[in-house]
């Protein structure tokens, strides 16, 4: 296996940075199957061991202060309703800021497809450089996720052809606009410079806010961030491209079983009692009702190994060992599913949704359809994954069927 040196993927964490993440039930034309954004992996951060590593960041630490601003539901609109408000989430840390005599900077990050909870651990950047530059950090939680939700809960609001309208990103970026200048007011901090920063789809949001809000932020710091990936910019294949090359150069014979290993499940799944013979291969929690359950796990283990692909567990590297590492005599299948073991660690069972959040599913399912349609599709022979190319009428067709109107009608 090839050694290589830390390499967080430009992969855009795709949030590209995805999903669920949760990438998805389904193929790739579907919306749910756009893998999530966001900047940590669906497991947080993990030792070898395959336990969860607690992060110095919470929000529970005294240098942490939450706070919750009465957020205007609709800024672009003037009916009765537009004037409502909602709870808005956001933390501030002042431990390192200097104060606005000094013209200190603040630092932003502008939350994406998750819960704020979610974020704080893993976002070391703002806290790295605050001490450097005397800067107050700011942390906002996008609307619809953790507890900036409107009225109801996300379920609710979803159902609600009205309400989710309100779930847009242009929406978003107004409401951090009106958080960073209800704050810059409330601490006298008007000379004070802010930076905004974001990783995939936060990236995308801290991008677009600049472009957006010149007179707000002065810079912006957009990490990973797929914003060539629209209006076939960027190749349909590119994210399981990069997911694939990946793979090959941490083990060509991985990438060879991995490739090999759709047409075994096909095979097997084929026989009178091929659901059964997977679900005893795999040790899958429940039955297998269709191979294609199997395969999208599978999709998802790989793709968020690469997606979240840094040190110290290095997911790819692992992975591969665990398929190269099966004992002599195993086939292709029980190979991937050495690199199962390898990844999760030994259980009682694997539960194929594993990579699922119901939030993140939720929320980025419906963003995906209303306004972030993102064309991920792979050709016949150009990754390690079967061919599934973007199909915009099956995508719009699963919009459809989600949310009972048309891709373009939505919201």
């Amino acid at each position: 296996m090839a050694t290589r040196g830390p390499r967080i993927q430009a992969l855009w964490h795709l949030p590209w940075l995805v999903f669920l993440f949760s990438t998805t039930r389904v193929f790739c034309a579907s919306p749910s199957k756009v893998p999530r954004l966001g900047v940590h992996g669906p497991y947080g951060a993990r030792n070898h061991h395959g336990k969860v590593k607690v992060q110095s960041l919470a929000p529970s630490d005294q240098e942490f202060r939450t706070f919750y601003y009465n957020q205007t539901l609709d800024h672009f609109n003037y009916s009765p309703e537009s004037y409502k408000t909602f709870q808005h989430r956001y933390v501030v840390s002042f431990k390192h800021w200097r104060g606005p005599d000094t013209m200190a900077p603040i630092f932003v990050y502008l939350g994406e497809e998750s819960s704020l909870n979610d974020d704080l651990g893993y976002i070391g950047i703002l806290s790295d450089n605050a001490a450097r530059f005397g800067a107050l950090q700011v942390y906002i939680e996008h609307r619809f996720y953790g507890e900036s939700i409107p009225f109801v809960s996300r379920e609710e609001a979803l159902k609600d052809a009205n309400l989710r309208g309100y779930f847009s990103s242009a929406q978003t970026l107004a409401d951090y606009a009106e958080v960073i200048l209800h704050i810059k007011k409330k601490y006298s901090a008007d000379s004070s410079p802010v930076i905004v920063f974001g990783g995939s789809y936060g990236g995308m949001l801290a991008a677009w806010f600049r472009l957006k809000y010149p007179h707000v932020a002065l810079g912006a710091l957009a990490s990973s961030a797929p914003v060539l990936y629209f209006d076939n910019i960027t190749p349909s294949n590119g994210y399981y491209t990069v997911v694939t090359k990946d793979f090959k150069e941490s083990s060509e014979s991985c990438y060879k079983t991995i490739k090999q290993s759709w047409f075994e499940i096909d095979k097997v799944a084929a026989k009178a009692d091929g659901h059964s013979i997977l679900q005893k291969k795999f040790n899958t929690c429940k039955p297998l009702e269709a191979a294609t359950e199997l395969k999208n796990f599978l999709d998802s283990l790989f793709s968020v190994a690469a997606q979240y692909d840094r040190p110290p567990r290095y997911p790819v590297d692992l992975v591969c060992k665990g398929i190269d590492s099966a004992p002599e005599g195993s086939d292709v299948l029980d190979r991937i599913f050495s690199g199962v073991v390898a990844y999760f660690g030994k259980k009682p069972c694997y539960n194929l949704d594993a990579f699922f959040s119901a939030e993140t599913l939720e929320g980025w399912t419906w963003q995906t359809c209303s306004e972030l349609v993102i064309p991920i599709g792979r050709g016949s022979n150009d990754t390690m994954f079967p061919a599934e190319p973007f199909d915009l009428k099956e995508y719009i067709e699963e919009c459809k069927s989600a949310f009972g109107v048309p891709l373009g009608l939505i919201g």
